[in-house]
């Protein structure tokens, strides 16, 4: 349980970290856009209203709050899954990038109505059209190997109890 806590604050304190330096600091929220290592790495600030590359972005303010609403219960389920279960340290650290970047989002949103994305990156003459931020990252990472590797910690039960 503590390799979770440790990773989902982890993740929380540079997804809002680089939040505030990017977005703030460096004035990407007005600037709109910085490229750094282009096209491989640039800032280009998206204001995400809506769940995964903008979708059902609309203004509504009931779906913002449905979003901070689902991203808690999601949160709050993974964490008592783990705290109940005690999975293997990777499991946990899955669970971690989940945790912490869901609930960075939601400071997001809580804060600004929407979540802060600026990461772009495109390569080999494939332009990206979508930003991202650390947060998306771990969610993604963590559902992903949740989905792959939850329940594969477990040794093997043996039935009938003795083995021959």
């Amino acid at each position: 349980m503590r390799i979770a806590n440790l990773t989902a604050v982890i993740v929380f304190v540079i997804d809002q970290a680089l939040k505030i330096i990017v977005v703030w600091w460096l004035n990407l929220a007005e600037r709109g856009e910085i490229d750094v290592i282009p096209p491989l790495l640039n800032f280009r600030m998206a204001w995400n209203r809506g769940v995964n590359f903008g979708l059902f972005s609309g203004d509504a303010d009931a779906l913002r709050w449905g979003l901070i609403a689902v991203a808690l219960a999601i949160s709050a389920w993974v964490w008592l899954w783990v705290r109940r279960d005690a999975p293997a340290p990777r499991t946990q650290v899955l669970a971690g990038l989940l945790i912490g970047g869901a609930l960075g989002n939601v400071v997001d949103r809580v804060l600004y109505g929407a979540v802060a994305d600026f990461l772009n990156m495109s390569c080999c003459g494939i332009e990206n059209p979508f930003a991202f931020n650390v947060a998306d990252i771990c969610i993604f990472v963590g559902a992903f190997g949740l989905v792959i590797f939850a329940g594969k910690d477990k040794p093997p039960a043996h039935p009938g109890g003795n083995s021959p």
